[in-house]
């Protein structure tokens, strides 16, 4: 397929209703209709094609870092994305165009270009999942988001029966947001980033960071040195995936940080940290929020509790349900808005169930 890594084809079909619980960093969810594993693009489309040809819905997996299942899964083709690979494409006096294939794990992709001297992704090391997810929400963290770096989008168009190129703007990306979310239309087969070419980082934006550093906000540091505090940071926040860990059997942050006019924020008249935008809205940190409508650290719930070491974190303590996090989940939502006024939307991708 143009444009897509080369990855041997391995493909196996599994239809004993497994449950998907063993493919989500939450470790939650219900059987698959029908499991299928691919490691070749073409065998993706392929499974896709076939898919529509027999009226079966497909969910397709690969990380599973973002993903929340219903606790009686999922009915259809769930597909496994495990196609692997990243390579040079194009390169400059400056920069390099590096493709990524979707199955790749993002944190791979992330050392492989802090050790090769590429420059713009540093900041989102530790980020688990796939390099194919990442677009699909506009991943970021510690001021950097992928939409800063990525050059194109390789996906297969559902409704074209295509393999379309995607700029940019086409992808359309916002705030943890972009065309592909919600969007049963496209399946990301790859991604390409243009990285500068540089052993120094990005100009650091985000204030913890910088504090952690030792440097200045806009000031840069040598590669090596950004990765390694952003993993230690994330690491102390459970951010970082751990299977002794059971703060770390989440979707990282389950709610975004809500965003207001300068109106509404003005009216709210909170005396909370807040960052404001281009366009003179204000981004509300929702962990304050949470914190401040009284639910800590560690506020449990039915086998499923927030995290000791962050509160954006919902997490499965072993014994947990999809329905005891959502549970956790509407009540964390419902004080907030009845504190504040102010809704918080989740972050992760809910499927076969709602909130």
């Amino acid at each position: 397929m143009v444009g897509v890594p080369d990855v041997s084809a391995d493909q196996q079909t599994d239809t004993n209703d497994g449950s998907l619980a063993a493919y989500t960093t939450l470790r939650l969810g219900g059987p698959a209709g029908t499991l299928t594993v691919v490691s070749d693009p073409d065998e993706a489309v392929t499974t896709m094609r076939k898919a529509a040809a027999d009226g079966r819905p497909v969910l397709v997996l690969a990380g599973g870092s973002n993903v929340v299942i219903g606790d009686e899964g999922f009915p259809g083709t769930v597909l496994l994305l495990r196609t692997t690979g990243i390579r040079v494409v194009e390169k400059a006096d400056d920069s390099v165009v590096v493709r990524v294939a979707a199955g790749e794990p993002w944190d791979d992709f992330v050392s492989y270009a802090v050790t090769n001297g590429y420059s713009g992704v540093e900041c989102l090391s530790g980020i688990p999942g796939s390099a194919g997810a990442t677009p699909i929400q506009n991943v970021g963290a510690y001021g950097q988001e992928v939409a800063h770096t990525i050059a194109a989008v390789h996906a297969y168009d559902r409704e074209q029966d295509s393999v379309r190129v995607m700029s940019p703007l086409e992808c359309a990306f916002a705030y943890r947001k972009s065309v592909f979310k919600g969007n049963e239309r496209f399946v990301v087969l790859a991604v390409d980033f243009r990285l500068a070419l540089s052993g120094e980082s990005a100009p650091i934006r985000y204030a913890e960071l910088a504090r952690s550093l030792g440097v200045e906000v806009g000031d840069r540091v040598p590669l090596a040195r950004a990765r390694d505090t952003v993993l230690k940071l994330r690491a102390g926040k459970g951010m970082v995936l751990d299977p002794e860990d059971r703060d770390t059997w989440s979707v990282g942050s389950f709610f975004t940080n809500p965003v207001v006019s300068a109106e509404a924020w003005a009216t709210l008249g909170l005396d909370a940290p807040h960052w404001p935008g281009d366009d003179g809205s204000v981004k509300i940190p929702a962990a304050w929020l949470i914190e401040h409508a009284g639910f800590p650290k560690g506020f449990a719930g039915d086998g499923v509790a927030i995290s000791s070491k962050h509160t954006l974190a919902l997490t499965n303590r072993g014994e947990g349900t999809t329905t005891g996090l959502l549970g956790l989940a509407r009540t964390i939502r419902d004080g907030v808005r009845d504190r504040f006024g102010i809704e918080l939307h989740p972050e992760p991708v809910l499927i076969n169930c709602s909130l």
